[in-house]
């Protein structure tokens, strides 16, 4: 198969786009376009990733208004196809907010926007978005948000934890997932989850931030070289 082709969507308000541009095009070297919130058609691409930032603002709350922009409801049916979509930190909560994935991201613990360097445990590395990780593997990825509590009710998280569907979740620096590890309240410390079939991921860190070694860790690349492999059947060389 051909080399897969990244969709990097653009809302009014986004400010990680050009970050998951560079990520996928320049370090990994696959195929990348930008995705006007405007557009109506996903131009063919494999991948659709919804960028970290504000989406419209924020006005009404996170990823609240994305639902009804027009590439959203072709994100959806790409989702609903088996297309891959990943959503990063604003991207995760538009994901909520489309119902594509369960749950919602609430206001941080602290009530204080939160920008630090965290470490997340990689809990499935069989997923689409983790198979180049090891299980258990400790990695550090920024976060930089307001809103990234994730909740959900009771039932749904224990059907997200039961099927392996927490991906990553917040740890220490000894791999435990303690209170003092969790930058903003999440339940269970989740910081990253797939829907039940897998194709879309949402994660509030930024690995996109992260694919270099240049900037101090390529902890990130993992995440987009998993995607190509999954799609392609074949192994992306990283640097």
């Amino acid at each position: 198969m051909s080399a897969p082709t990244f969709g990097v969507v653009v809302f009014p308000g986004s400010n990680c786009d050009h970050d998951a541009y560079h990520a996928v095009k320049h370090v990994l070297g696959e195929k990348a376009t930008f995705l006007w919130h405007k557009d109506t058609d996903l131009q063919g691409v494999d991948v659709v990733v919804l960028p970290g930032g504000f989406s419209y603002g924020d006005y009404l709350r996170c990823g609240a208004i994305s639902q009804f922009s027009s590439i959203m409801k072709e994100v959806v049916r790409h989702a609903e196809r088996g297309g891959h979509v990943i959503g990063i930190c604003n991207g995760f909560q538009v994901l909520t907010e489309t119902g594509l994935l369960p749950g919602a991201l609430l206001r941080n613990r602290s009530l204080k926007f939160v920008c630090k360097q965290v470490r997340l445990r990689v809990e499935n590395a069989e997923t689409d978005f983790t198979r180049r990780y090891e299980q258990g593997k400790v990695l550090q990825i920024p976060v930089a948000h307001g809103e990234g509590n994730f909740y959900t009710d009771s039932d749904t998280l224990r059907e997200l934890e039961d099927n392996g569907r927490v991906v990553f979740r917040y740890v220490d620096e000894n791999g435990e997932a303690t209170e003092a590890a969790n930058p903003n309240g999440s339940l269970n410390n989740i910081a990253g989850i797939v829907n039940s079939r897998g194709n879309v991921l949402g994660m509030m860190p930024h690995p996109e931030r992260v694919v270099e070694n240049l900037l101090g860790s390529d902890d990130g690349l993992g995440v987009f070289a998993s995607l190509a492999e999954s799609i392609t059947g074949s192994v992306p060389a990283l640097s």
